[in-house]
């Protein structure tokens, strides 16, 4: 999803219209390469009751129909001037003079976008996303998904709570047995999931419940209700996507050294903006266990740095100018230094070298490490649970409104 929202962030910093289609019949329109053989269907007669029908174009129901269809988008988008991005395949350019037009393709749904407003029309509705826009951007929310979900969970009278976990939590030394049927627990985490997409801030809550998905308890379940009473307090909360920016990347990494009290693996967490609209945030374990607080953020930075270099050339193809630095904003002032400092170090020496190529890149002058308080640091809020009070402070600086 973090194509999608840099893909709109570009659209709306440009003053482009955005247009979404869907293909019908979607699965009908590829061409098959391999022989593919079925029984004929009810009601077709034929004279030998082993004689099975060969098909020619693609099925509903068949493996390969999905390949097949994009095969034949991708081939016609390309035969008609596009160029397809190689950082993902799902992106298509044209330029031709002054005129560009972009087309981002979800199996059968397409967002479409360009310099030239003749034929564009206005999106409404992407993938369960309710985009609303204006002069200052564009607001991407999930309001009725997420009160769908209150609805469901039978929680539309319920008392709404201020944050979405309580800090301090213990939820991965839960005592108890497990839930005789685990089912609810993890339709309702699954569908959680999906709602991140315009929801930074549960990004951190939905990677600890995430892990209990095998065998819930009371105190699991009971977590996961507290996020819907979280919804609850503003269902219509969402990014935006602001106008008139920049387009200059700019990365927050952090990092939470032991977090997990059972593997001791630290968390590493990111936020990315695009002219200051958060378009990439992701919490996930680290696969070792860190010996330092400053190797756990090192390991941060390394994982930032990929999706930084990820997005540098997914603007480029855009069209976007990505020659200045990125600066990458961390709090821990030694991990700076093992990035920027080519000495080698006898607390550094079990690093994997693959996460040292953050050395290379600085070199090279496209990232920027900086430092900065822990109180200004953005990405915070996705490594940890945080009170109330420090939980909205880093709402507000994340950009976050409610519509």
């Amino acid at each position: 999803m973090a194509i999608v929202r840099s893909f709109l962030q570009v659209a709306v910093t440009r003053d482009w219209e955005v247009y979404q289609m869907n293909v019908h019949n979607v699965f009908l329109h590829g061409d098959l390469e391999e022989e593919v053989f079925i029984r004929p269907t009810p009601g077709f007669r034929t004279a030998d009751k082993n004689q099975v029908c060969r098909l020619h174009k693609s099925l509903y129901g068949l493996r390969q129909a999905p390949r097949c269809w994009f095969a034949k988008l991708s081939t016609t988008l390309l035969d008609y001037g596009f160029q397809q991005c190689v950082k993902d395949y799902s992106l298509f350019a044209f330029a031709d003079a002054d005129i560009r037009l972009h087309v981002l393709v979800y199996v059968d749904d397409l967002i479409i976008t360009g310099s030239s407003r003749a034929d564009l029309g206005i999106s409404k509705y992407f993938l369960g996303i309710e985009v609303a826009r204006n002069s200052t951007g564009m607001y991407l929310c999930q309001r009725k998904y997420t009160l769908d979900i209150i609805s469901d969970t039978g929680l539309l009278g319920s008392k709404p709570a201020s944050h979405p976990l309580k800090q301090d939590h213990t939820l991965a030394l839960a005592p108890g047995d497990s839930l005789s049927d685990p089912y609810p627990y993890r339709q309702l985490v699954g569908r959680l999931i999906y709602l991140s997409v315009t929801r930074p801030d549960l990004s951190y809550v939905i990677h600890i419940l995430s892990q209990f998905m095998h065998a819930p308890k009371a105190a699991h379940w009971a977590a996961a209700l507290r996020v819907v009473r979280y919804l609850k307090s503003n269902p219509g909360q969402g990014i935006l996507l602001q106008a008139g920016t920049d387009l200059r990347i700019s990365a927050w990494c952090d990092s939470d050294h032991g977090g997990c009290p059972l593997s001791r693996r630290s968390l590493t967490a990111w936020v990315i903006q695009i002219g200051g609209s958060p378009v990439s945030w992701k919490t996930q374990k680290q696969d070792v266990v860190s010996r330092s607080s400053a190797e756990a953020e090192y390991r941060a930075m390394a994982e930032t740095v990929c999706e930084i270099l990820w997005l540098r050339e997914l603007l480029t193809f855009l069209g976007v100018d990505c020659t200045s630095p990125v600066p990458l904003h961390c709090d821990n002032e030694s991990a700076i230094h093992i990035s920027k400092n080519l000495v080698f170090h006898e607390r550094t020496k079990h690093i994997e070298s693959d996460c040292h190529f953050i050395r290379d890149e600085i070199l090279h002058g496209v990232i920027d490490p900086q430092h900065v308080s822990t109180r200004v640091q953005l990405a915070d809020i996705l490594t940890k649970a945080l009170g109330r009070k420090e939980f909205d402070e880093f709402l507000s600086k994340l950009g976050y409104t409610v519509q």
